[in-house]
């Protein structure tokens, strides 16, 4: 079974025929679709007419959760599976999302551009950081990535609420939206990107978060209005940001929020460590074996 890992990396499975493509080598993808019978997709968008180009493809199997780079609607109409792999990025996700909030509330790029320079001992004043411990914590999902990041903010002492899109009142950590919103002093973004949740967090949700609060975004770019978010940062309402992903990626240059002292940045890569790329690998793999048998698929979305 011929497979188009469409990445940067060598990778070989028994009685699997792997070859990879760099994402940005768009050149070689259209030469290699026509004997893909499953593609391993990670984030360059795969459209209609790449499947097009791939008469033999049965399945695109997405390395990670989110299936809004999959035309879906294409692969339908053309009788090929998409399946993804809910959970397998989620220990790493959570812990960057800890990391962002860790980074943007000790001031770590202000203070790393003054220690390149040469700039030590003592900070000025503006520059004091701040504690997780005791601060409230809201995040936007109730997943497994959201699970596992209350966890480890609770045994720091962070106080966690938490909204999701089916109401779960029984729990004193669930809150509607604008309410935890008011109330969080961080809040972390953990949920798919749907027309529904597309700018989800605009100029009036921004504006009920209390002064200084910091916004962590994980999920996709989109869930935020980022000319809003631009706004409220560069106003010193929001005290800074942790983003991994952005409207547009690879996120320009010229983005405004790549030139804030108060946002920490990293290009789509939380859930990129050697241990997620096993799990990733070991289901990938699975599946393939799946389809050859003619059994159902794992996580199947199409």
């Amino acid at each position: 079974m011929r497979v188009l890992l469409h990445y940067d990396m060598d990778h070989e499975e028994p009685g699997l025929d792997i070859v990879n493509c760099d994402e940005q080598d768009d050149v070689r993808f259209k030469e290699l679709l026509p004997d893909a019978e499953v593609i391993w997709h990670v984030l360059r968008p795969l459209t209609a007419a790449d499947m097009d180009r791939a008469p033999k493809l049965k399945l695109i199997q997405k390395l990670g959760t989110g299936v809004n780079t999959i035309d879906l609607d294409a692969a339908k109409e053309r009788g090929i599976a998409v399946a993804n792999m809910p959970g397998q990025n989620a220990q790493a996700v959570a812990e960057t999302s800890l990391l962002l909030m860790l980074a943007a509330l000790r001031r770590v790029v202000p203070f790393d551009a003054r220690t390149r320079r040469g700039e030590g001992w003592p900070a000025d004043r503006g520059l004091v950081g701040g504690e997780i411990a005791g601060r409230t914590v809201g995040l936007l999902g109730g997943g497994e990535i959201a699970t596992l990041l209350r966890g480890m903010l609770e045994a720091i002492g962070a106080h966690v609420l938490y909204t999701s899109r089916r109401p779960r009142r029984d729990d004193p950590a669930w809150r509607e939206l604008d309410d935890l919103l008011r109330a969080s002093d961080i809040v972390s973004v953990h949920i798919p990107l749907t027309d529904e949740t597309h700018h989800l967090l605009d100029t009036e949700k921004l504006a009920l978060l209390p002064n200084g609060v910091i916004v962590v975004n994980t999920a996709r770019g989109a869930v935020i209005d980022e000319a809003a978010l631009v706004a409220a940062l560069t106003a010193k309402r929001l005290g800074g940001a942790g983003l991994d992903v952005f409207e547009t990626e690879p996120v320009d240059a010229s983005n405004p929020l790549l030139a804030l002292d108060n946002v920490v940045v990293m290009p789509h890569v939380a859930w990129l460590t050697r241990e997620t790329w096993d799990r990733y690998f070991a289901v990938a793999a699975q599946n393939c074996r799946r389809l050859a048998r003619g059994d159902g698929l794992l996580h199947r979305v199409v």
